[in-house]
């Protein structure tokens, strides 16, 4: 969760990063400071300043996860966005937001948007960048009045904070991957749903108290080394045992809270800053990936928030086919068995990135970006829209019916399975210690073959089918318990004929491979409300509506549709005890096996462009 993996760093040799720090060294001069808030809190800032006289503007990340390397002569081997950038001559500007690593005061988790500010100390992320960027502007020599904020992942949340309230200096940000809505899709929660793996890896070292300002954190809060995902998290049981003896034990804050706040009460919807983007007209370039396992709502529903809450918007998305800040990276031609043709990383930097921040910060060039740019996965192109979802998309429903088949019509009947949490379907094959990356786009057949996993697929294509939008689903279900989970698959099933790849591992088999495109999970005491669970009546047929996140994908003629549907997807996601009751709390013996049938007027939607 909320991971900014160092791509760029890990993806060079050395002796290349060694040549960048010399670039960076030779190119900019580099002064450390601190810059005092409203209410007194000093905020540790690292500034790199062109060394060729000129008035620059500035581009400044914000991040929780340090603005080092600390002290003036310790040079970072890259700055900013991207090289192009970079070599472009930009003030660019790094600050450890309030609470982490070098700087005064107590980190909050998302901290939430304080709307009607009443005195000094009502503060947050926007009135932190709004002093910073003041005091930046009457501070720093040869600045020319013009402010860009960009940041990916945890920075990209702190990229958009800055829009309400801004200050009128800025003049372009660029959300990527931003968190955004923790408890209905980003991160810590999809539905209402734990993403166990996820938050319980990341919050082993960053929800960490500390004294005061630090250069580094003391490590990991507890040893937790395994190769088997799976085998440990069922072993460790039921959440509640992550505070015990050896493992949180109440040591990070934020792993407390989560557990505290199990529903979408307050505490997630002061953390919810959609609610506050209206009004934005600042230009904005929203970037995520179709493949990003942390924060693909985030971008996309960022850029939903602006689009549809001021009509004189100018607000840009890009969406790639991108792992978590992919886009970043020097080279993304390859992901899992996708082969995309073409540098899609580069094509990005190069013709919207660059151009963007140029155009609105330095008056150079042109930016005529769509407002709409979305890589279109199957196919393997760039396209580009002036709506998302396009105008020309309409909902195609598909029905699952009997004989495994999806159909255009509901029929009578149900498919039934037992979901047993003492044996929960794992979300990837294979053994992994940590979540492995690849599998928003894994071959599905081994979850196929389980008696506890539903699919049902179409006939053979005879045509292209183009998909862009968000897809709805509606399943009608009844339960012998109290509550369930529900994971729904959208997959792209490869023809009999399709060939290997190039050095395919030994029994790797592409013919009839099963690609997952889009899946979600929906905790179903949620069905009717996040806020105010509800448990099933055992027995009674219920539904349960949900949206997945959207595509942008070409079922290509010869392929076909599937959809599968099961109720554990372990260890990505907690398991469910299947009976209603706060999850945290549940103990070993509240978990029970259920018997669940998905009735044949269950429905998904598809967003087909016409």
């Amino acid at each position: 969760m909320k991971y900014f993996f160092a791509i760029l760093a890990f993806s060079l040799q050395q002796s290349i990063a060694q040549q960048k720090e010399n670039y960076v060294k030779d190119n900019y001069t580099k002064t450390d400071t601190v810059i005092s808030m409203r209410d007194g809190i000093k905020l540790y800032t690292v500034i790199y300043s062109p060394k060729v006289a000129g008035n620059y503007p500035i581009l400044m990340e914000r991040t929780p996860y340090s603005a080092g390397p600390y002290g003036t002569n310790n040079y970072a081997w890259r700055i900013g966005p991207n090289e192009n950038l970079m070599k472009e001559k930009y003030i660019f500007v790094y600050q450890d937001v309030r609470g982490r690593y070098m700087s005064e005061g107590i980190n909050l988790e998302v901290t939430p948007y304080i709307a009607n500010k009443k005195s000094k100390q009502d503060v947050d992320e926007s009135s932190d960048t709004f002093d910073s960027i003041d005091w930046l502007l009457k501070n720093i020599k040869n600045n020319n009045g013009r402010v860009g904020i960009y940041g990916i992942s945890y920075p990209g949340f702190y990229a958009t904070a800055s829009l309400p309230g801004a200050h009128p200096a800025i003049k372009a940000v660029s959300p990527q991957a931003p968190v955004t809505d923790e408890f209905i899709g980003d991160d810590a929660n999809h539905n209402g749903a734990f993403f166990l793996l996820d938050n319980f890896n990341f919050m082993n070292y960053f929800g960490q108290q500390r004294n005061g300002p630090v250069k580094n954190y003391k490590g990991l809060l507890f040893k937790s080394s395994y190769k088997d995902a799976y085998d440990f998290f069922l072993k460790l049981g039921s959440v509640s045992n992550t505070q015990g003896p050896g493992y949180f034990n109440h040591k990070s804050y934020i792993w407390n809270e989560y557990l505290q706040h199990s529903t979408y009460d307050d505490y997630w919807q002061a953390r919810n800053i959609r609610t506050h983007l209206k009004n934005i007209k600042i230009p904005t370039l929203v970037v995520g990936g179709w493949f990003d396992a942390e924060d693909l709502f985030g971008a996309l529903h960022t850029f939903e928030a602006i689009d549809q809450q001021e009509k004189n918007n100018n607000v840009k998305l890009v969406m790639g086919p991108w792992t978590h800040g992919a886009w970043a990276s020097k080279d993304w031609a390859f992901y899992a068995s996708h082969d995309f043709g073409s540098n899609t990383s580069k094509y990005y930097q190069d013709s919207l990135e660059t151009p963007f921040f140029n155009y609105y910060l330095k008056d150079k060039g042109d930016f005529n970006a769509a407002k709409a740019n979305v890589f279109e996965t199957g196919k393997y192109e760039w396209e580009h829209f002036n709506t998302w979802p396009p105008q020309n998309m309409s909902l195609r429903d598909y029905y699952l019916g009997n004989n495994q088949q999806l159909k255009s019509e509901a029929s009578e009947g149900f498919e039934m399975y037992i979901s047993d949490p003492a044996k929960p379907v794992p979300y990837t094959n294979g053994i992994y210690g940590h979540r492995n990356n690849d599998y928003m786009a894994e071959d599905q057949r081994f979850a196929a073959v389980r008696p506890d996993v539903l699919f049902f697929e179409t006939d053979t294509l005879m045509q292209d089918l183009r998909l862009a939008g968000p897809i709805p689903i509606e399943l009608e279900v009844s339960l012998s318990g109290t509550d369930a989970d529900f994971i729904v698959k959208l997959i792209d099933v490869l023809p009999e004929y399709e060939p290997n790849f190039k050095n395919a591992p030994r029994g790797f088999q592409m013919a009839g491979y099963q690609r997952l495109v889009r899946a979600d999970v929906m905790r179903g005491k949620f069905r009717n409300s996040y806020e105010k669970p509800e448990p099933f009546e055992p027995g009674k047929i219920n539904k349960v509506k949900f949206i997945l996140n959207d595509v942008a994908h070409t079922f290509k003629r010869g392929h076909k549709i599937m959809i599968q549907v099961q109720s554990s997807w372990f260890p990505l996601v907690d398991r469910n005890p299947q009976v209603f009751i706060n999850i945290p709390d549940a103990k070993e013996t509240d978990f029970k096996k259920e018997e669940i049938k998905i009735y044949h007027s269950s429905k998904i939607s598809l967003p087909v462009l016409n």
